[in-house]
């Protein structure tokens, strides 16, 4: 009895470890990622109680992301912070660059923290970084010298 109950509180406290920051959350995310993406995005979504009225929407992303294949995007190469935004103490933004062989893609997470624990407010993937850096290139953003 004492070893299931060391057991369950050493499970209790690495639920609420996992959720002590957002980071850790997309720390987790990765992590699973690397293995299994549809599983990564279904935990990630599991942080949140009210998620589960858009379950059809989440199997949609689950299904994008269980098509990057290796013979759709080509072998995974890791993911990079573009950039992370806190709005407030419990608003975050977070942008990374998901490498792969035809392309990046970028995952956009928003974490909440309405009362204690962090949760997932919204998850984005998509594959206009290209139209973006091109739109950033344009001359009317670039601080041109008047010399």
């Amino acid at each position: 009895m004492k070893k299931l109950l060391f057991l369950l509180l050493i499970s209790t406290s690495g639920t609420l470890f996992a959720q002590s920051n957002s980071q850790e959350l997309i720390d987790k995310f990765f992590t699973t990622y690397e293995k299994d993406a549809g599983k990564a995005v279904k935990e990630l979504y599991a942080t949140n109680k009210w998620t589960e009225r858009i379950q059809d929407d989440i199997e949609k992303i689950i299904g994008a992301v269980n098509n990057f294949s290796e013979n759709y995007m080509g072998e995974y190469y890791g993911y990079e912070l573009i950039t992370k935004k806190k709005f407030s103490e419990s608003l975050e933004l977070y942008s990374y660059l998901v490498k792969y062989d035809r392309q990046p893609i970028r995952f956009i997470f928003k974490f909440y923290k309405p009362n204690d624990k962090w949760v997932l407010l919204s998850y984005a993937l998509d594959d206009g970084l290209d139209d973006e850096i091109e739109e950033a290139a344009k001359l009317y953003y670039l601080e041109l010298d008047n010399d």
